[in-house]
């Protein structure tokens, strides 16, 4: 299968973009019964029953990710990278702090776009805490016991809110790892109309995401890839600083 796509492309910059992401299982969706509707022209084929990827249209979709992407960057705004999905999770708070982006990775907040306000209440006296805590006023303005009240506080707002610290202002864009999964999000970036990148497997619909990146969305490899990919783009877009 590798070897009859890779005969499609006509360049070698997107041969190599193909092989690379064979190599990380980008290729695989899920079985027919599965599929959206929006992502019939993306598909090339079948393999013991799951669907195979046309990866030259993944490519073009890609490039067009990767240039907004950079377009936000070179604008000095940020990206707030979204994946609450098991295999999303570590990869996307590990390149979004690469790049000081806020990102989400537990649980989406409901209103954390739309009811942004008091949601950056919420974040700041998260902020304050940490802070008091860093620099033992904690310590000297309570007791033990309102201390303890106090650091179950903590651990709750960063279970919810710490990845988003940074995030003084609503963000140009989302980067998301399978809308599908991240609906609330969608929802509220849509009623925003803030844009939104994802890594789209088989079963999201498309057409609701402005830049779809059709793909594997379940393999960590392939979340690491593409994540990698709009990260360094930014990273250029930015010129190379973060």
């Amino acid at each position: 299968m590798a070897e009859e796509q890779e005969t499609l492309t006509h360049t070698p910059e997107q041969n190599a973009a193909i092989s690379a992401m064979f190599e990380v299982g980008a290729h695989y969706g899920y079985s027919r019964s599965k599929r959206h509707p929006s992502v019939a022209p993306f598909i090339y084929g079948a393999k013991n029953k799951v669907e195979i990827f046309d990866l030259e249209k993944t490519t073009e979709l890609l490039s067009a990710a990767l240039a907004f992407a950079a377009k936000i960057a070179g604008e000095g705004k940020q990206i707030l990278f979204v994946g609450t999905k098991y295999e999303a999770q570590n990869v996307i708070r590990e390149l979004a702090n690469s790049i000081d982006m806020p990102y989400v990775t537990t649980r989406w907040v409901g209103g954390t776009l739309t009811n942004f306000a008091t949601i950056r209440g919420r974040v700041e006296r998260l902020g304050t805490l940490l802070l008091q805590r860093d620099t033992g006023e904690l310590a000297k303005k309570y007791t033990k016991k309102e201390r303890l009240l106090i650091d179950r506080d903590i651990v709750r707002l960063e279970k919810s809110f710490l990845g988003i610290v940074s995030m003084k202002e609503k963000p140009a864009a989302l980067f998301m790892i399978d809308s599908r999964k991240e609906q609330t999000a969608m929802k509220e970036a849509k009623q925003l109309r803030i844009p939104v990148i994802a890594l789209t497997g088989s079963d999201c619909n498309l057409k609701e995401v402005d830049y779809p990146i059709p793909a594997n969305d379940s393999s960590r490899s392939s979340i690491y890839y593409f994540t990698k990919q709009v990260v360094d783009a930014y990273k250029k877009g930015h010129g190379g600083k973060t």
